[in-house]
């Protein structure tokens, strides 16, 4: 299969070459020159795997490059170091409502469903293009990225990885995470600013002929963890398939009944990996996107225009506290009827100005998919507050926005709908214990302690400890100092 760039759709690339590349040297997203289209017959075979095997079939459709074994492999010990029984149980908490639990991984976040595995592909993907020279990846965090890239990337042979963080914008947990990583191959940095700062400084450096250049002088060759990349966004897609198969395992759904998503999401890839399934031939009703108090998706959708001018907000859901929402782009390429010039023209526009518009006729078509709502702080302790005492079920702040929309959208009785599951409440003790008992503990440790006595649940292994490691990472900088820190650390690896 072969991939284009959202910004030229006469850039046309391999797979293995799309995932290297992390993004188009237009600065363009790359995305399939098709979707590949599941029969019955897939059906009927994904429903008996389990799901490493779900997982290498799907990809195994976007990536021809790549036999299925080879896949399998590499799902096998990418899922093998997940905790518990299944990487991503669909959990059933009343009728026609479930969660799709994605922290069962090394870092207890759902971006471990896909960084498990790029470091895999990208590996492979190199060897398939002959390449020998050392990748150098460059991402942006907002909270759990930055850890499940290290993690993902720890001492693997070749590559590096420099991770930026918004300094008051993480959890202290994510922080914790991020700065006792342990691997010679890793760096992380915080900066004055937030993701979308960071963010912007990456993209930059990746068009960045000068930068490309001195890159080069030290062997490096950039390539992305961040979910611009398809060796990132790809994986998940899997994930929304399985879900679909285990509700009709179960008997909660009957072949070709569509079933709702509800996902909370600050930069839209893990919603467009919804989609993705979706072309595939996934049965959908709505794809609902949950915003927090930074409600510029629901905005977007609500109204067609994307406006970054608007006051910035920190909340307890800080992993979605995104302006700029990098893989919406590769949906408004899809609505504009794969026009890579418009698409263009848009991005430009909103690097400039701050701001564009899309056609009625592309919202109108959009909104028959695509639903949104957004929770604010209070209705996000009020819904973790309501499960725990409702069902006994703990869920984190994001998880909990893509409930409390859930809730504002519940309509029809009968109706399934999964609600994605993106943390372990445990990543942010404080505020879910805060919820959940009205207790309010700022140590996130003694917190995490007092919240599973409270709860009678465990604290997860990849968390236990945590204030107990060595502090490796210290280094925090101005916005305007990235350029010259991704510079400065890498060539001082070559």
């Amino acid at each position: 299969m072969k991939y284009i760039s959202t910004r030229d759709v006469n850039r046309v690339v391999s797979g293995a070459q799309a995932i290297v590349e992390g993004i188009a040297p237009d600065g363009g997203l790359y995305v399939p020159a098709s979707f590949p289209a599941l029969f019955q017959e897939d059906w009927n075979k994904l429903r008996e795997m389990e799901y490493t095997e779900r997982a290498a079939y799907v990809l195994s459709l976007y990536l021809d490059e790549f036999s299925y074994d080879e896949l399998l492999g590499f799902a096998k010990e990418a899922y093998g170091r997940f905790y518990g029984d299944d990487p991503c149980p669909l959990v059933k908490v009343d009728e026609g409502q479930f969660f799709l639990e994605l922290w069962h991984g090394p870092t207890c976040a759902f971006k471990d469903m896909a960084l498990t595995m790029l470091p895999h592909l990208l590996t492979a993907s190199k060897k398939k293009l002959g390449e020998q020279g050392k990748t150098l990846i460059l991402t942006a965090t907002s909270g759990d990225t930055g850890k499940a890239a290290m993690e993902g990337f720890r001492d693997v042979d070749g590559t590096g990885i420099i991770v930026f963080y918004p300094s008051d914008g993480v959890s202290d947990m994510q922080r914790r995470q991020m700065v006792t990583q342990e691997g010679k191959n890793v760096c992380v940095c915080a900066i004055h600013g937030n993701f979308d700062d960071a963010q912007s400084a990456v993209k930059r450096i990746f068009t960045s002929k000068e930068a490309a250049e001195k890159l080069a002088e030290g062997g490096w060759k950039l390539s992305s963890a961040n979910s611009i990349n398809w060796g990132r966004l790809a994986p998940q897609i899997a994930y929304y398939i399985s879900a679909y198969c285990d509700l009709l395992n179960a008997g909660e759904i009957e072949e070709g009944d569509k079933a709702d998503f509800v996902v909370p999401t600050g930069n839209f890839g893990d919603i467009l990996a919804a989609y993705y399934a979706m072309r595939m031939g996934m049965p959908a009703g709505k794809l609902i996107c949950a915003s927090n108090s930074n409600r510029v998706l629901t905005d977007f959708f609500q109204t067609g225009k994307y406006d970054t001018h608007r006051k910035f907000v920190e909340t307890i859901s800080p992993s979605m506290d995104i302006i700029i929402s990098s893989n919406l782009e590769r949906l408004l390429f899809e609505y504009s009827g794969r026009d890579g010039k418009l698409t263009a023209a848009r991005m430009d526009e909103l690097k400039k100005d701050g701001v564009y518009t899309v056609s009625e006729k592309e919202l109108s078509a959009m909104r028959e998919l695509f639903d949104c709502g957004c929770c604010d702080e209070e209705e996000t302790k009020r819904t973790i507050s309501y499960y725990f005492d409702e069902y006994g079920y703990l869920i984190d702040p994001h998880t909990a926005v893509a409930a409390g929309v859930y809730n504002d959208h519940k309509e029809e009785e009968g109706k399934v709908c999964v609600i994605v599951s993106t943390a372990n409440p445990y990543k942010f003790p404080a505020d879910v214990l805060e919820a959940a008992d009205g207790r309010r503990e700022d140590d996130p440790y003694k917190a995490a302690k007092d919240l599973s006595e409270l709860t009678a649940t465990e604290i997860p292994e990849p968390l236990k400890g945590l204030d107990q490691r060595a502090v490796r990472f210290t280094a925090v900088i101005d916005k305007s100092e990235i350029d010259e820190f991704v510079l400065k650390e890498a060539l001082s690896r070559a």
